[in-house]
């Protein structure tokens, strides 16, 4: 059984791929390691004959992907340490032994290449990643999941089996990178940062800087939806719930505060939509495992009742459908000429709308329940 395993994901990488590997096997006879080398490759070009015939094992994922490419060779290592990194030269693979060190000396569960630290040369790195994307992305990562890195979404990585193990990692694409490290700190994995050199690469980049970027956030939104989502709904609802009854009690809704007033109903609607998709998005990671049952959301799954929010929407629904049928008594009686009812007809549009989104929410809480095995 190898002692350690280097896995590769190509993708037309016929120019560089030799090199990495014939690094990695450098390293392997300097440092005596027993060693293997898995490329995940669904090249076009020369790549894979490159790497079969430098001594790798090559594999061709079923599923496209940065992520199903690291799954699909992950399955096939053996090694109880395990490093990553990519095919295109822009790592030294010569510095894996600064990689090995603290997992052989259980110093680290998980150890992560610092490009930031270790130094980016010239034209490696477009200035978007290395001066927005990286440090934004970064600093958003840390701040939600209390950890403290320089470098969240470096390639070249190296950790235990065993960690790999309880990561228990599915994303298949870029954001795979940062299930990891979520992972990471979520099973209280020892995370550590080793500085690296930053290459230039050869090929073309396929990296997409927004599309990637998005995947990233995506992903953290998955696991953290309330800062995203929940807190800026609150605070939007709240600004049009006050805007409103400031207006509805100070104001002349009839003349100059028209408006405004339709303004403030359009912030409560967003507001609570807002609110509405934090909290579908937080009880759903939370019942599929994606993050720790607690704080508002764990009250509201653990108290959940169907029938009680159906009753709270149906309520709002049918006062907002009342105050709708007195609008509509009041022009049939004026012969359906002008009618002066506006703030009537903006209050019950805005219980109406709210209304059926409580009794959405509480019907898909029900049924994220009913797939977990809850009653309600």
């Amino acid at each position: 059984m190898p002692e350690v395993s280097v896995v590769i994901p190509s993708l037309n990488e016929e120019k560089t791929i030799g090199n990495c590997i014939e690094k990695v096997k450098a390293v392997f006879v300097e440092n005596h390691l027993d060693g293997e080398v898995i490329v995940a490759d669904n090249s076009t070009d020369n790549t894979a004959e490159i790497a079969r015939s430098a001594g790798a094992t090559v594999i061709t994922p079923e599923k496209k992907g940065y992520g199903n490419a690291y799954l699909a060779a992950l399955s096939h290592a053996k090694g109880n340490f395990i490093v990553i990194a990519d095919s295109d030269g822009t790592y030294d693979l010569s510095e894996l032994p600064n990689f090995l060190e603290p997992l052989m000396n259980g110093d680290a569960d998980i150890v992560i290449g610092n490009r930031f630290g270790g130094g980016i040369s010239k034209n490696a790195m477009p200035w978007l990643h290395r001066y927005i994307g990286n440090p934004l992305l970064t600093k958003i990562l840390n701040r939600l999941f209390k950890i403290n890195l320089s470098d969240t979404h470096c390639g070249f990585r190296a950790f235990t089996k065993e960690a790999y193990e309880k990561m228990d990692l599915s994303t298949g694409g870029m954001e795979f990178a940062s299930e990891m490290i979520v992972e990471a700190a979520r099973k209280n994995l020892k995370i550590k940062e080793v500085p690296i050199a930053y290459y230039p690469r050869i090929a073309p980049s396929k990296l997409h800087s927004f599309s990637d970027g998005w995947r990233h956030l995506r992903f953290m939104m998955l696991y953290k939806p309330i800062p995203f989502l929940f807190v800026p709904g609150i605070l939007v609802f709240l600004l049009g719930v006050l805007l409103s009854l400031a207006i509805l009690i100070l104001g002349n809704v009839e003349t100059s505060h028209m408006h405004s007033l339709i303004l403030s109903s359009i912030l409560v609607i967003i507001g609570f939509q807002t609110i509405a998709m934090g909290i579908f998005m937080q009880a759903y990671a939370m019942v599929h495992g994606l993050s720790e049952k607690e704080g508002f959301i764990k009250k509201l799954l653990d108290y959940h009742s169907l029938e009680m929010e159906l009753i709270l929407g149906a309520a709002l629904l049918l006062g907002g459908l009342a105050i709708g049928l007195k609008v509509l008594l009041t022009w049939i009686n004026v012969g359906f000429g002008s009618l002066s009812e506006i703030e009537y007809a903006i209050v019950a549009m805005l219980l109406a709308a709210i209304g059926i989104q409580v009794m959405f929410m509480a019907i898909f809480l029900s049924v994220l329940l009913l797939e977990e095995g809850e009653g309600d």
